[in-house]
């Protein structure tokens, strides 16, 4: 039996982000990695207040995993950041 290739998508989990980082900071703090194709920092609907995490995605697959070894435990807006690669959700 052959074991399929698991591919690495360019789409990244950014965690610990402090509730004020604005996706403008998030963008900027990836793109020393290379193209950002979209940064975007879940907000809570009432309050418009960030939730702690977001999304990135990079313009490859190679820049996404690059990012994940360079910036995983980085600091932006003094918190230390956790950045994994971002899996979809069942039934989304």
């Amino acid at each position: 039996m052959r074991k399929e290739e698991i591919k690495m998508t360019n789409k990244l989990f950014i965690g610990s982000l402090d509730y004020k980082t604005t996706d403008d900071q998030l963008k900027e703090h990836f793109s020393v990695i290379g193209t950002v194709l979209s940064a975007k920092v879940i907000t809570d609907r009432y309050t418009g207040q960030g939730k702690g995490f977001g999304f990135v995605e990079m313009e490859t697959p190679e820049m996404a995993k690059q990012a994940m070894n360079k910036l995983n435990g980085s600091q932006l807006n003094d918190r230390s950041i956790s950045v994994k690669e971002a899996i979809q959700r069942e039934g989304r």
